[in-house]
C-alpha cells in the first residue's frame, strides 16, 4: 500500500530530517512536519555556535565525532562546509574572575582555550566596555554554523534516498496494533512497524497520543534580539561574547548584532514569541558589558531549547512498547551535534551498532537511552509551567 512506509519520522526539523538524511536508500520512510516549511521552530530560529568546549561531556564528544562532517561534509550532501570561523570570548567581571579560573582549569579548557586580560578582550572586540572585563577566556576555534543550509542539505539527501516527505500534516494520533503503529496526519493514514519521535518541543505530546507517559521533555523559551552595530565600525571580524555566567551572549549576524539574555523559561509548547521584557533585558545587559547604546531593536524573537531532565538526549527505543523511538531533548546543543546525533540514531533505529567513530570520540551511548528516564519521570514531577507543584 502507498501508506506503507518502514520507518515513519515526526518532526521536521534538524533532529527529523538528520535522522532521515542517514538512513539509505534501502528504508523506505516517511517524515511528517506540521508547519509548511522545515525548520519553523527551533531549527529556525538558533543562534548556532560550534564550540567544543559547549555541554556535558556526552555532548562534547558528540560535537567532536560530527566536526569532520562539518568541516568537510561528504559529497553526497551536496554541501560547502556550513562552518565559519568565529571565535569566542567568555568574559568575566571582578566579581566572576573566580569562576573563570575555575572554568578555565579543565583540561579541556586548557586544551581548546587560553586566559586573556580585559585589555586583550577588548582588542578582540572593541565594543567592550573598558574596565567592565577584568579577564577572559578565548577560544579561538568556535565557529558559527550556517542552520538552514545544514539543514537543507539534510533534506536533500533525505529526498535523493526516496524519502516522502508530508509538509502541514500535524499529527492526530498514533496508535499501535498488531500490524504495527497507524500514524494520523490530517485525514489520511500512514503505517509503519516503527515510529520516530522527533518532534522537539512537542516529544512529550506525541508519546501521549502513543500512549506513553511522557519522559519529562521540558521547552524552554529563549529570547534573540537583532540591533545596529556601532555607526562605521567594521563587526565582520568580531567575536562571539559570553558573560561567563551565561547571564547574557551576543555576537555579529548577517551585518547586526544579535543579542540575548539567554533566559530559560520553562513554557508549554508553542509558537515562541519574544516577551517586551526579556528583550529590554538583553539591551540593559550587553549596554552594561559594551559602549553600545541601542536606539532601536530592529528584530525579535524567541525560539524553544527543550531538554531532558538530566540535560542529555533522549535516543532510541522505549523500553515500554515495541518501534517507538526517540529522538528527543537536544536542548542547546541540537544543530552542532546533529551530524553524529543523526548517524547514530540511524545505525540504532535500523538495528546496527553506534558509529565506531563516535563511540572513539568519548561517548558511550547507554548514557543517552531513553531507559534512563522512565523511572524518574514516574517519581519526579515534571517541571509545572502554571507555577503550582503538579505534585500538590
Amino acid at each position: 500500500m502507498r501508506n506503507n512506509f518502514d520507518i515513519i519520522i515526526v518532526g521536521g526539523g534538524i533532529a527529523g530530517f538528520g535522522i532521515a538524511a542517514f538512513l539509505g536508500k534501502n528504508v523506505r520512510a516517511l517524515l511528517l512536519e506540521k508547519e509548511a516549511f522545515p525548520g519553523v521552530h527551533a531549527t529556525g530560529r538558533s543562534a548556532a555556535l560550534f564550540s567544543e568546549t559547549y555541554g556535558s561531556e556526552p555532548i562534547r564528544a558528540l560535537s567532536r565525532a560530527g566536526k569532520d562532517f562539518l568541516s568537510s561534509p561528504p559529497d553526497e550532501f551536496q554541501l560547502a562546509s556550513p562552518l565559519h570561523p568565529r571565535g569566542c570570548l567568555y568574559i568575566a567581571n571582578q566579581d566572576q574572575e573566580q569562576k573563570l579560573l575555575s572554568t578555565a582549569s579543565s583540561s579541556l579548557m586548557k586544551a581548546a582555550a587560553q586566559i586573556v586580560t580585559g585589555t586583550q578582550a577588548i582588542e578582540r572586540c572593541p565594543l567592550l566596555r573598558p574596565g567592565y572585563a577584568t579577564a577572559a577566556l578565548w577560544e579561538p576555534g568556535a565557529h558559527d554554523v550556517d542552520v538552514n543550509s545544514l539543514l537543507q542539505a539534510f533534506v536533500r539527501k533525505f529526498r535523493s534516498s526516496g524519502g516522502a516527505i508530508a509538509t502541514s500534516a500535524e499529527v492526530t494520533a498514533v496508535a499501535r496494533g498488531t500490524d504495527g503503529w497507524r500514524v494520523r496526519a490530517n485525514e489520511a493514514e500512514y503505517r509503519a512497524p516503527i515510529v520516530v519521535n522527533a518532534a522537539g518541543a512537542w516529544a512529550d505530546q506525541i508519546a501521549e497520543l502513543a500512549g506513553l507517559p511522557p519522559l519529562g521533555i521540558q521547552p524552554f523559551q529563549r529570547t534573540a534580539v537583532l540591533v545596529d552595530p556601532p555607526e562605521g565600525a567594521d563587526i565582520s571580524s568580531w567575536p562571539a561574547v559570553i558573560d561567563i555566567d551565561e547571564n547574557f551572549y551576543f555576537k555579529p549576524d548577517a551585518g547586526k548584532l544579535l543579542l540575548s539574555p539567554a533566559d530559560e523559561q520553562p513554557v508549554a509548547p508553542c509558537d515562541a514569541q519574544p516577551d517586551e521584557l526579556d528583550v529590554a533585558i538583553a539591551v540593559d545587559r550587553v549596554e552594561r558589558a559594551t559602549t553600545l547604546q541601542v536606539r532601536r531593536v530592529d528584530h525579535s524573537w524567541a525560539g524553544l531549547r527543550s531538554f531532558a531532565p538530566d540535560r542529555l538526549p533522549a535516543v532510541g527505543f522505549d523500553p515500554r512498547t515495541p518501534g517507538f523511538f526517540w529522538l528527543a531533548g537536544q536542548g542547546g546543543y541540537g544543530v552542532q551535534t546533529a551530524p553524529a546525533l543523526s548517524r547514530l540514531a540511524a545505525a540504532l533505529v535500523t538495528g546496527g551498532r553506534p558509529p565506531a567513530d563516535i563511540v572513539d570520540a568519548g561517548l558511550e551511548p547507554g548514557l543517552l537511552a531513553p531507559a534512563r528516564l522512565v523511572d524518574r519521570v514516574e517519581t519526579h514531577p515534571k517541571v509545572d509551567i502554571s507555577g503550582k507543584d503538579e505534585g500538590a
